[in-house]
C-alpha cells in the first residue's frame, strides 16, 4: 500500500471485531518504530509505550473495574462489569504515554503529550499498512491516577491512550469523510478568509 492511499483509507477497525492473529514480533518492532518518527518539539522523546498482551489485558481489565468503582462508588455492577471486559477486545493493546518534562523552558507540557498522541497516530497507521485493524481508545480510565501509576506514571506525566489493534474478523467499512471545502479557507490575515479556488471548484 502506497502512503497517499493509506493516509486516505485510513479507518478505526471496531475493538470488538478485532481477533488473532495480533502483530508478530517483528511487526510489532516495525510498529513501534513507527511511533517514534513522530514530531517531537525540542527532540524530548516523551513517548512511552505499554504493550498488552495475553492475560495481562485481564489484569489491565481488573484494574479499570477498581479504578471505575473508586471513582462511580454508585455505579451499577453490570456496568462495573463491562470495564473487564474491554481490554479482551483485542489481542493486543499499546499503552501510550508521555513523561511530561514539567519545567522545560521551551516545550510546554502540552506539546509534550500531542508528540505521544502523533506517535499514537504513526502506529495506528504503521498498524493498518501492516494489514491489521486498529483503534485508538481513550476514556475515563486514560485520566484516572490510579491507572496511570500501575504503569509507573506519575501525576505529571499523560496516559494518552490505549491503541487496540488486531485482525478484523469482518470487512471493515468505509467511513463518510468531509470534503476539502468544507473545513478549509485561504487566509490573507486578520478576518480576511476565503474559499480556496482549486477547492471551490470542486465543490462545484
Amino acid at each position: 500500500m502506497d502512503a497517499m492511499s493509506l493516509l486516505l483509507g485510513r479507518r478505526s477497525a471496531d475493538a470488538k471485531k478485532l481477533a488473532a492473529p495480533a502483530p508478530s514480533a517483528e511487526e510489532l518492532d516495525r510498529i513501534l518504530r513507527a511511533g517514534l518518527t513522530a514530531p517531537d518539539h525540542g527532540a524530548i522523546r516523551p513517548w512511552r509505550f505499554f504493550v498488552i498482551t495475553g492475560e495481562a489485558r485481564a489484569r489491565l481489565g481488573d484494574l479499570f473495574v477498581e479504578a471505575t468503582a473508586k471513582r462511580e462508588p454508585d455505579l451499577p455492577d453490570k456496568k462495573l462489569e463491562d470495564q473487564r471486559g474491554k481490554p479482551l477486545r483485542a489481542p493486543m493493546i499499546i499503552a501510550v504515554a508521555a513523561r511530561i518534562l514539567a519545567d522545560h523552558p521551551k516545550v510546554p507540557a502540552v506539546e509534550q503529550r500531542e508528540a505521544a498522541m502523533a506517535a499514537a497516530q504513526n502506529m495506528l497507521l504503521a498498524s493498518e499498512a501492516l494489514g491489521y485493524g486498529a483503534v485508538f481508545l481513550t476514556g475515563p480510565n486514560t485520566y484516572d491516577q490510579r491507572v496511570k501509576s500501575a504503569f509507573g506514571l506519575e501525576e505529571k506525566d499523560a496516559l494518552v491512550g490505549f491503541l487496540y489493534i488486531g485482525t478484523p474478523n469482518e470487512p471493515m467499512k468505509n467511513k463518510q469523510r468531509l470534503e476539502p471545502w468544507q473545513v478549509t479557507r485561504q487566509w490573507a490575515g486578520a478576518g480576511d478568509m476565503e474559499p480556496l479556488a482549486v477547492l471551490e471548484q470542486e465543490q462545484q
